[in-house]
């Protein structure tokens, strides 16, 4: 059969699971065989009280450095006229892209709103969902349900079970939604004492101090003030205790997060001595070995946390609450919990204290959790759909 052409089209490159899996599965397929390219929408983000350039961002580095072409129609936050009105040349450019592909994947449903513009050729659209909350995507929402009535749509992969039921519960058709659950690289996370005591040492840590992280973007559905609750009360708890944030908009930089913190510590704030904001980190590998828990504290829209899935496979024992899969993740490999921030600070020392007891249940899911499984899913799937769909000719040139 000819060489397969996907496009892949993102709203934009930031820091955020979904950006990190999906480049992550264009790689893996990229070095599989298939041809791949993406189109962005935006050229820079502003994301999480900072603004993204798509150049700085470590999925477009990633990309670029294998050999998939990225480009974009150079949007940037607050372009005038709003997403739905898009000029004569960055239609040009999207029809050019669209053209030369077999098969679209549209990272989440935000591009949808771009590829449902009359006129640009039809191809089929394979949509990546990555939320179990589809109703607070805004108008997001209504164009994935515009292009399923379009007969656009010829895939919905889901990244956990959670998001199929949302989306169908959504009214986007079943028989559409696939799960593919998400995987990650099992040769770069890995329990590694190396790493372990680098960063421990880097950071003054002692070796046999306990150490919670907690990887996220500053967003409100991470509930970022709960996490901080829970800290206060687990440094009050733990005089050796260590608490390490990161992700976009985990810096001092960030007044909403001091004021968070400040907040949250009270009378207490000498506490926060013993907690680090790292920032966004391209070494999450050793944040995680060096941890021994990955604590989650979101409210909504998770669906299979990248963040649980890393740390766990670096040995760290995850602490999150009910919120998406993370339920079939964490159950026997560490604990839910209750939104309450005691709660969660007494399973952050129990989780600790029973480390050990956890590992080989954690050492024998790794396979449940591997890249090389989710990628090998993607593949057959989007075959499946230009094999339906038949391979459609390019048009004349313009």
């Amino acid at each position: 059969m000819d060489e397969l052409r996907v496009l892949s089209i993102y709203e934009g490159f930031f820091s955020g699971g979904a950006r990190i899996v999906h480049s992550d599965v264009v790689l893996g397929l990229h070095e599989g065989g298939q041809r791949h390219a993406v189109l962005s929408v935006n050229g820079e983000m502003y994301r999480e009280e900072t603004r993204q350039r798509m150049e700085d961002d470590v999925c477009y580095r990633s990309l670029t450095a294998a050999g998939v072409p990225v480009t974009s129609l150079g949007r940037t936050p607050g372009t005038p006229g709003g997403p739905e009105n898009f000029t004569g040349p960055e239609l040009a450019a999207t029809t050019r892209a669209v053209a030369a592909a077999d098969v679209i994947l549209s990272l989440k449903e935000q591009p949808l709103g771009l590829l449902n513009q009359a006129g640009l050729p039809r191809r089929p659209v394979v949509v990546c969902l990555h939320r179990s909350d589809p109703e607070n995507q805004g108008a997001a929402l209504d164009e994935l349900r515009t292009a399923v009535a379009d007969g656009r749509i010829a895939a919905g992969i889901c990244c956990a079970e959670s998001t199929r039921a949302a989306y169908a519960a959504a009214g986007i058709p079943p028989g559409l939604l696939h799960v593919i659950p998400n995987g990650v690289d099992l040769l770069r996370f890995r329990p590694d004492p190396f790493r372990r005591t680098l960063l421990r040492t880097s950071l003054g840590i002692p070796e046999r101090a306990p150490v919670i992280v907690f990887a996220a973007r500053y967003a409100t559905m991470k509930n970022v003030p709960l996490f901080l609750r829970a800290a206060r009360a687990w440094l009050r708890r733990e005089p050796d205790g260590h608490v390490l944030m990161c992700g976009a908009g985990m810096t001092r930089a960030n007044d909403c997060l001091r004021e968070d913190i400040a907040t949250a510590f009270g009378e207490d704030a000498p506490l926060a001595d013993r907690l680090s904001l790292l920032g966004v980190r391209h070494d999450m590998e050793t944040v995680y070995a060096a941890a021994d828990v990955v604590s989650l504290t979101s409210a909504s829209g998770e669906a299979a946390p990248l963040c649980l899935i890393e740390g766990m496979m670096c040995g760290a024992v995850p602490v999150a609450t009910d919120v998406g899969d993370s339920a079939s993740i964490v159950t026997g490999h560490g604990f839910l919990t209750p939104p309450d921030p005691e709660a969660i600070a007494l399973a952050w020392s129990e989780a600790v204290a029973r480390g050990a007891e956890f590992a080989p249940a954690l050492a024998l899911s790794r396979e449940r959790f591997s890249r090389t499984r989710m990628i090998a899913a993607y593949a057959a799937l989007i075959e499946q759909v230009r094999s339906r769909s038949g391979r459609v000719p390019l048009p004349e040139p313009f």
